[in-house]
């Protein structure tokens, strides 16, 4: 790997993004890879089959309010992702060694990811929805090519922890049980390893920049890599570090800040050009460094930006998902499940907030009142990961109940 740099291609202008991914000279040359990026900023087609659909304004415990199901799935349906260009297609993967690639209008199957060895828990569209990466727990990843269905590249590591597309190129990055992070353009298959700290590298985010990446390891460390290097930029770590398992990361839209959660019952807030901890939110207070008790009771289990207020939303292991003030790191709501959260998600360009939690409900929470807006509810297990269009109108989550549902979100304010 530490060779790999030192052949540089000649860029010129705007096309620095290239060097990340040229991991080999041989391969393609730079006006293949740059027509790639030509196309990252995607116009919203809109999504047709939107159109018409409605749903039951009574909503009751044991009444589904989904538009469809989807059930091809043996076992639990562990992730699922929506295609970035047109939203109309998801693939989920699942307990059955399986990740299936569908319509989101109907459920017609359009392939199967087969030949996994594991439960498949990742399952991503790359960022033109032309590939589809699905990676199962033995550390097996495919890419599939959408438009011909066919498996175009596969790579085996040791057990997977997660796996992400670059935002504007043909390159997947994996984080593995043994801490390493490999990088990989698809399908030449030119790799690079960041190297481990020798504990797990348990979440993952390439910055919108496309140079950076930061992971988040079992030790509470986080790490900022330049990908083309392969160097650390910044290790954020003891004191300013968490002091327990990273369990969740995100960055707001620009990529100036990451935003990490941890086992500790923390949030931080990262400026990634610094690498200081400038934020840190804990709606327990003291139970940062609290017991093992209370660290297991209150995990952070998810994090993200609202676009459009300086607001952050942390989703907790009891089931409070807190609304923080960005600038002042004030809690101003605390919106409490009866059951733990398992994912947030902000709408595209609204206040609006969505949580899935272990009773098997998704539930729609206004940021500005802290008022739930909706609640959709159609699983007999927990909901184990969901998605939102860019319109914000339909949700598909993914269940323990080995079915994926498509929910049409109807609110008063639309």
């Amino acid at each position: 790997m530490d060779n790999m740099e030192q052949n540089e291609v000649e860029l010129h202008g705007d096309e620095e993004i290239i060097e990340v991914i040229d991991l080999n000279e041989a391969e393609p040359g730079p006006d293949d890879l740059a027509d790639e990026l030509e196309d990252v900023e995607f116009e919203d087609p809109g999504n047709p089959d939107d159109e018409g659909w409605e749903t039951e304004d009574e909503m009751e415990a044991d009444q589904d309010d989904s538009e469809l199901t989807f059930s091809k799935h043996t076992g639990s349906v562990f992730c699922v992702s929506l295609d970035p260009a047109t939203n109309s297609l998801a693939v989920t993967g699942g307990e059955d060694d399986k990740a299936y690639v569908w319509r989101v209008s109907d459920g017609e199957v359009l392939f199967e990811c087969t030949g996994h060895k594991d439960s498949v828990t990742c399952a991503v569209f790359s960022h033109d929805s032309s590939l589809v990466a699905s990676g199962d727990m033995s550390g097996m990843i495919k890419v599939w090519k959408v438009e011909t269905k066919e498996e175009i590249w596969s790579f085996e590591v040791v057990d997977l922890e997660w796996l992400e597309w670059h935002p504007c190129a043909p390159v997947l990055l994996a984080g593995t049980d043994d801490g390493n992070v490999w990088m990989w353009k698809v399908p030449a298959g030119d790799c690079k390893t960041f190297q481990s700290p020798a504990c797990q590298a348990t979440s993952g985010k390439v910055l919108p920049d496309g140079k950076r990446a930061v992971v988040g390891y079992e030790d509470g460390t986080v790490r900022v890599w330049d990908l083309k290097q392969g160097n650390v930029i910044h290790v954020i770590k003891g004191q300013d570090g968490h002091q327990g398992a990273l369990t969740c990361l995100t960055c707001n839209k620009d990529g100036s800040l990451v935003l990490t959660g941890s086992v500790d019952g923390c949030a931080k807030l990262i400026n990634t050009t610094t690498g200081k901890v400038v934020g840190v939110f804990s709606v327990g207070g003291g139970k940062a460094k609290g017991s093992k008790d209370e660290e297991d009771s209150n995990s952070v289990e998810s994090v993200g930006f609202c676009n459009i207020l300086p607001l952050i939303a942390v989703a907790y292991l009891d089931g409070t998902l807190a609304i923080y003030d960005l600038s002042t790191q004030a809690l101003r709501h605390r919106c409490q499940h009866e059951a733990g959260i398992v994912h947030l998600q902000w709408e595209e360009s609204s206040s609006v907030v969505s949580t899935c939690s272990l009773d098997g409900a998704l539930r729609l929470w206004d940021a500005r009142s802290g008022n739930m807006v909706s609640e959709y509810r159609g699983h007999t297990a927990e909901i184990l990961d969901f998605t939102i269009n860019r319109e914000a109108t339909l949700a598909i989550t993914a269940s323990g109940d080995n079915q994926a549902k498509v929910f049409c979100l109807q609110r008063p304010d639309r």
